[in-house]
């Protein structure tokens, strides 16, 4: 992809002269033209771990191009814009600029009873919307046994989860409410926890909540995300192999009854809000260009 977007983006850059060129860890036709015409990068990290495995890669694929402009490795940013909690960076992130994250879905109907005072401990079930589009995996394939085993507890459950992988399910309980693709800043803050996939966007909106969070990661990031959370004590994460239904519930009712996993959580919601708006990390990048100016003159 970066190979095919290399050209059109050097294209875009020459014509437009940006003052700084911002791309994510994994997006690799920005580094590449922003270094060969000498536009400062900022680099948007995602996810908690370092995976250098996919730099390595970008460069052995994109060799000819780095070749062509007398480079063998992926330029390296400027800066490097950090959205999680400090704590809970890991050391290859020690000089990256915090950012708090923001929800960005804009306006939104929710269901009524969102708004509504509730009577019992109310629980999100998500998984995102990369998870449903990869294919077939233990959690995707077992909603419905998951669903079933969390009905089973006192609680409201809302499973934010694609409708088709809700076709076929029998009836559910009143306690239970599917409400398919829903953006997750209003529901997440009338919950009184969340279960979910490990992703990044998911993960942090539940952090900035101050939920406790059960995380059963897939592929990826996942892994470390949940790994990170279940380090503070704001939530647990359970391996692939630990995954059934009846551990499922049996964690949710852990991280709902005991009160450090809430402190924890309120702990990292406090970091997060600590974080500069993206706004004010934008009049950070416009220093740091001038800067780069001066330094160049």
């Amino acid at each position: 992809m970066a190979a095919r977007a290399l050209p059109g983006t050097s294209v875009v850059l020459r014509a437009w002269r940006p003052d700084v060129v911002v791309s994510e860890r994994a997006e690799f036709a920005g580094p590449i033209a922003a270094w060969s015409l000498g536009i400062p990068r900022v680099e948007l990290h995602w996810g908690v771990a370092a995976l250098p495995e996919y730099r390595r890669g970008a460069a052995t694929e994109l060799s000819c191009q780095l070749a062509a402009r007398g480079l063998d490795v992926i330029p390296r940013p400027s800066a490097v814009l950090n959205p999680w909690p400090p704590s809970l960076r890991l050391p290859h992130a020690a000089g990256h600029r915090g950012i708090r994250p923001l929800a960005y879905n804009g306006e939104a109907r929710v269901p009524d009873w969102v708004l509504r005072r509730r009577r019992r401990p109310r629980v999100c079930l998500t998984l995102g919307t990369v998870v449903p589009r990869t294919g077939r995996s233990q959690v995707t394939e077992s909603v419905a046994d998951i669903v079933a085993a969390l009905a089973d507890l006192d609680v409201e459950l809302v499973v934010a989860v694609d409708d088709r992988i809700a076709a076929g399910w029998p009836p559910l309980p009143s306690s239970v409410h599917h409400v398919g693709r829903m953006p997750l800043s209003p529901v997440f803050a009338a919950c009184d926890a969340v279960i979910h996939h490990g992703g990044q966007g998911t993960a942090l909106t539940a952090i900035e909540a101050a939920l406790p969070q059960l995380v059963l990661p897939v592929f990826d990031d996942q892994f470390d995300n949940g790994e990170s959370i279940a380090r503070a004590g704001a939530g647990v994460r359970l391996l692939p192999d630990e995954i059934a239904p009846e551990a499922i519930a049996r964690r949710c009712a852990e991280i709902l009854e005991r009160p450090a996993y809430r402190r924890a959580a309120r702990t990292l919601a406090a970091e997060l809000a600590a974080e500069p708006t993206p706004t004010e990390v934008a009049e950070e990048l416009a220093e740091l260009v001038t800067e780069g100016a001066a330094e160049a003159a």
